[in-house]
């Protein structure tokens, strides 16, 4: 399999706007949102419609937060002795 030129990386796509460098992907962005707003079809939150999604964003975030301390203090003492064997074996590579 030949090797990409820009990631050197087989099965890597150089095309696409992911491959772009960022800088080039946000040109494009940007003449898209001002195309948009010319021709009066870009969508403008109302204060409530940002005040409902800033609300969402923050449930959303506070459950995934929820959910690793969760799934931490479930895993921590799921093998009690893993750490003292992780201690052993740092001490071990110290010699």
């Amino acid at each position: 399999m030949a090797m990409n030129q820009n990631s050197g990386r087989e099965g890597k796509s150089n095309r696409g706007f992911a491959s772009m460098p960022q800088e080039r992907q946000r040109e494009i962005a940007s003449l898209g949102g001002r195309a948009a707003h010319r021709e009066g079809t870009a969508h403008e939150f109302t204060s409530e419609e940002a005040r409902a999604a800033g609300r969402k964003g923050g449930e959303a975030r506070a459950l995934r937060s929820a959910q690793r301390r969760e799934a931490a203090s479930a895993g921590a003492g799921s093998n009690p002795g893993a750490e003292s064997a992780m201690r052993q074996e740092a001490g071990n590579a110290a010699s």
